[in-house]
């Protein structure tokens, strides 16, 4: 394309693959060509440049905050509440069985997103102990920090909990008023439940995690970005975070087939250690 406002070559666009790679472990396929264009001409306006390849030139030896910018920009955040409702229900059986007389259940969101993933995490176990107080501790992290905000905020405009029931809208959020009168916002009592927490996946030693274990660990659909060999190496990292009779959740099209040694599948994307 020639009408566009900087230049753009396919080296640019394999450099972008590059670095993206290189810091999030995320791999782009050639179909995002454009995508890349548009999620990242947003931040080269902001820099006195007139071209990829110049942008590219300084946000490769920038600043850790400048290449947060850049990652954010081509991280993908799709979620909802409830999604892959199945998971939740499964959540809910563990709760009932699997417990073991724990004093206080431990959860690690690994792929927060928006917050809508931790927040439905947090209202199945108020929901399965019939309180807004259970004991219970959950760390929602993600590698982009602009969505995180968002989580930490909790407000939701009304086409975001469009799909929660009439129920669960009374008993976890707050409608607005006035100018805010589109918008939900998140109890307080669930909030405090929550640490947000940017955390990047590929990191060789999660220290901000010292030597804790979880019982359970939902990391769903966010290896599906991963090439294979990076996908092992976080599952297998995530194992050495879990309780043995913990559980494990990954996104619907994603399998440990290459891990059968560590995790054992219960069906529909559920694992637990072995």
């Amino acid at each position: 394309m020639h009408d566009r406002e900087f230049s753009y070559t396919q080296a640019d666009f394999e450099r972008v693959c590059r670095l993206l790679y290189q810091w999030a472990g995320i791999k782009l396929s050639d179909a995002k060509k454009d995508m890349v264009y548009s999620r990242l001409v947003r931040q080269i306006r902001l820099y006195s440049v007139h071209s990829f390849r110049e942008y590219l030139d300084q946000i490769e030896h920038a600043s850790p905050h400048d290449r947060q910018s850049f990652i954010n920009s081509l991280t993908t955040n799709l979620t909802y509440f409830f999604r892959e409702n199945h998971h939740f229900e499964r959540l809910k059986e563990w709760l009932e069985h699997g417990l073991k007389h724990k004093d206080r259940i431990s959860i690690w969101c690994t792929a927060a997103s928006t917050g809508e993933e931790p927040y439905s995490i947090a209202m199945t176990v108020c929901e399965y102990f019939n309180t807004l107080i259970p004991n219970f501790e959950l760390l929602a992290s993600d590698l982009d920090t602009n969505v995180l905000n968002v989580g930490k905020a909790g407000i939701y405009t009304m086409d975001r909990v469009s799909k929660i029931n009439e129920e669960r809208l009374k008993m976890f959020f707050l409608k607005g008023s006035g100018e805010n009168e589109n918008n939900v916002k998140v109890r307080k009592e669930l909030q405090k439940m929550i640490r947000f927490e940017q955390i990047n996946l590929l990191e060789a030693d999660w220290k901000i995690l010292g030597n804790k274990k979880f019982d359970v660990i939902f990391c769903r659909n966010v290896m599906i970005y991963f090439d294979r060999e990076t996908q092992e190496k976080l599952v297998r990292h995530l194992r050495t975070y879990l309780h043995p009779e913990g559980l494990l959740f990954v996104g619907h099209s994603e399998s440990l087939h290459y891990a059968t040694d560590c995790f054992k599948s219960l069906g529909n994307t559920v694992y637990k250690p072995i």
